[in-house]
């Protein structure tokens, strides 16, 4: 059954224009009796003149003109004698050229690939074709034959060419027997396949595979699950009694299992506080690389600098400010020591001190970099520096290989050529990524790592912040004299309150914090879509599309994200003759609408200015200013960067009038509404309150129930990572 939109199309391939050989993206004329079609995809080893089936839609590329994009393909040898003469005459079968195709398929009509396949000496009867060649011919025959036969018999399984093709590639010639054998094995990381996948096309053989197979497999995706629950490692006796209540088998039996995938290398075991860890060896890696590097940066650090107290007066003088002790120890401890974790809350002074240590390292003539997770973060770097800052991403110079996994340019082998670096919004990394970047650091590079311990922690799998600052073996600084000047701000200060848990200051009319009581979900609902499209605008001149932002803790219910998207689209920038939109798997995106990517993708192109490039990712925020109905493009602008969507990607946008306040991790905006009320019980903690309150430059609304935004004061308890950085460090 297909997917709304898509259609199923037939014919026989005329020709291929272009082919990938790495990744087995095709371009292809399909003749569809009645019709040529240019069809695109991952359709590998495909040639002229086999019959296709296949499913899709069509679109309309801005060079190439109306094109069928391929989800899934059913592919069949050809039959007729003219398929097979298209077909040998294209090159399929080395050796084989136009001329002596046309010989074989005059000789051998409908029986040629019997013959080429079982016969081979029948064709040396043929005028120009020696024994030895009619051998070669045979062989090569076979094997590209070989390769179609595991290609079609993968797809009856529901695989689709890309998939088919990742098996080839690491299977080889026995990825037919080896799958049928042991379906579990397309959960391997070069194929990815899901667990559940691998499960469906195990109950869809013949013969039932090895239910060994299946427990292993079913153990490594527990562990592999709760990389998405932030966890690097989980109990042991966890994985094993979430084991025995997934797969239905006795405790004993996993524990039995998780020895053989430990001694097989499929898994790690790691010991601390008597209790045991399971790790997916690449996680344990990072971890372990992180760990290795920081104790190596510890025992030999980078040569420091005496700080001279005329060079800081002198820093004091020109900008007109004045240090506090803290910000001087932490300038101290960057230049002379040449590592330093710098934290604290708002209104502590972090970029005041950031700014000194930039000014003192280029004083000392060091090459400084600075950087930041997200691109926004990254931009407001460079705004109150005065300086260019990259996404960590960038700076590392990220790539892909040919099975499409990411890579970086700059590694232990091609180390950055830097002195000194300065990493901000450190709460937002992951350890895969801080891992690499500390691969990348050339030895005796200074680094500096800023963050806030009382944000939310990273998306990804860690929590490096609070486990480098929890090992005490770094110099850590943390500022946490409010200045006065930001004391005035109600936002400030309730942030602060917040962290220590005190009832925050509400309804000053004066200031720039206020909340506002609703007791019912689609009443606390519609005040914020008021706030943003009528209220705020028509009070403080702000723009509802840039300069206000709704967070929500959660997407769900009527005061989460994906209700009030509705709502405010609705309000905002309702149906209207002059705007087009589009309907795409129920969500309607219309001209004029604020929209996010939801998902790394380094494919698309922008423009800005002369400068263009590639790659948006998730959390880019733009807006969507034209919609071509002809050929289904939105031309989107991300804060100046001009892209074009294509339909293939529409599943990676969102509506972002409200968005969560995960998503909103490294950026601010003038002013925050946020609902409160109606929250699941696992999202109603202090730092994500925190988090959201500390997005907001100038105004920070609630609107919601008191006794649930008191109860999120109350809740401390932060959810748990498992993480075995900290315990490395230690040791």
């Amino acid at each position: 059954m297909t997917e709304q939109n898509e259609i199923e199309i037939k014919g026989v391939v005329e020709s291929v224009t272009f082919r990938n050989e790495e990744n087995g993206f095709t371009v292809l004329d399909l003749d569809c009796d009645t019709d040529l079609v240019t069809a695109v995809g991952v359709l590998p080893h495909i040639d002229a003149g086999e019959t296709l089936r296949l499913i899709g839609h069509f679109d309309f590329h801005s060079s190439f003109g109306r094109q069928f994009k391929i989800k899934l393909c059913e592919r069949a040898m050809p039959k007729s004698t003219a398929d097979l003469l298209k077909y040998l005459s294209s090159g399929a079968v080395k050796g084989i050229g136009p001329s002596t195709a046309a010989k074989i398929i005059e000789a051998f009509g409908e029986n040629t690939f019997d013959v080429l396949e079982n016969d081979p000496d029948r064709l040396a009867q043929i005028k120009g074709i020696s024994k030895a060649k009619a051998l070669q011919i045979s062989k090569t025959f076979k094997e590209q034959f070989a390769i179609r036969e595991i290609m079609i018999r993968l797809e009856h399984y529901g695989m689709s060419p890309s998939e088919c093709l990742h098996a080839f590639k690491v299977f080889g010639n026995k990825t037919i027997e080896l799958i049928e054998d042991n379906p579990y094995l397309l959960c391997d990381e070069r194929i990815g396949m899901g667990f559940e996948r691998a499960d469906a096309i195990a109950n869809n053989l013949i013969l039932s595979p090895n239910k060994e197979f299946r427990i292993r497999a079913g153990i490594v995706y527990i562990v592999k699950h709760n990389l998405s629950n932030g966890h690097t490692c989980i109990p042991r006796a966890r994985v094993i009694e979430s084991a025995s209540m997934f797969l239905e088998i006795p405790l004993e039996y996993a524990s039995e299992q998780i020895d053989f995938l430990i001694e097989n290398k499929q898994l790690v075991e790691y010991e601390r506080n008597d209790t045991d860890f399971l790790f997916l060896p690449h996680i344990f890696a990072a971890e372990k690389k992180i760990c290795d590097r920081i104790k190596l940066m510890v025992q030999f650090p980078p040569a420091g600098h005496k700080t001279l107290l005329q060079d800081l007066q002198k820093i004091q003088d020109d900008h007109n400010i004045h240090y506090e002790e803290k910000q001087l120890e932490a300038i101290t401890t960057a230049v002379e020591k040449g590592i330093l974790i710098l934290t604290g809350g708002p209104g502590t002074g972090k970029t005041t001190t950031i700014n000194g240590i930039i000014e003192l390292f280029e004083t000392q003539g060091l090459k400084t970099a600075l950087c930041a997770p997200t691109g926004r973060a990254a931009k407001r770097m460079s705004e109150v520096t005065g300086r260019e800052a990259k996404t960590i991403h960038r700076l590392l110079e990220v790539e892909f290989d040919s099975e499409e996994k990411q890579t970086f340019g700059r590694n232990i082998r091609n180390p950055l050529t830097v002195e000194a670096l300065i990493v901000d919004e450190l709460s937002m990394v992951d350890v895969c990524l801080f891992a690499n970047l500390l691969d990348a650091l050339p030895l005796g590079c200074r680094l500096v790592m800023v963050g806030d311990s009382n944000q939310l922690p990273p998306v990804g799998s860690g929590n490096v912040l609070h486990d480098l600052i929890n090992s005490h073996l770094l110099p850590t600084i943390e500022l946490t004299e409010v200045f006065r000047q930001a004391m005035k701000s109600l936002i400030v200060s309730n942030a602060h309150k917040i962290v220590r848990g005190e009832d925050i200051d509400r309804n000053d009319k004066d200031n720039d914090f206020f909340f506002m009581e609703r007791t019912v979900p689609s009443s606390a609902a519609q005040t914020v879509s008021d706030l943003l499209v009528k209220r705020l605008p028509k009070a403080y001149g702000y723009s509802p599309l840039d300069d206000i932002q709704i967070l929500c803790p959660s997407r769900k219910g009527e005061a989460g994200s994906v209700n009030i998207n509705r709502l405010v689209q609705a309000n905002l920038n309702p149906p209207a003759p002059d705007k087009k939109e589009i309907n795409f798997q129920g969500r309607i995106f219309r001209e004029g609408d604020k929209v996010m990517q939801i998902k790394n993708n380094y494919d698309i192109v922008w423009t800005k200015g002369d400068e263009s490039g590639t790659g948006m990712f998730n959390g880019d925020i733009g807006i969507l200013e034209r919609i071509d109905l002809h050929t289904g493009m939105m031309k989107i602008n991300f804060e100046d960067k001009i892209t074009e969507y294509p339909t293939e990607s529409f599943s990676e946008l969102e509506l972002a009038y409200a968005i969560t306040v995960h998503k909103s991790q490294g950026n601010e905006f003038d002013a925050v509404v946020m609902p409160l009320i109606g929250l699941p019980p696992q999202l109603a903690y202090r730092n994500l309150l925190y988090t959201a309150v500390t997005r907001a430059k100038k105004h920070m609304i609630i609107v919601g129930s008191i006794e649930e935004l008191r109860g999120m004061i109350a809740n401390n308890k932060k959810a748990k990572r498992y993480s075995a950085l900290k315990a490395m460090l230690e040791e």
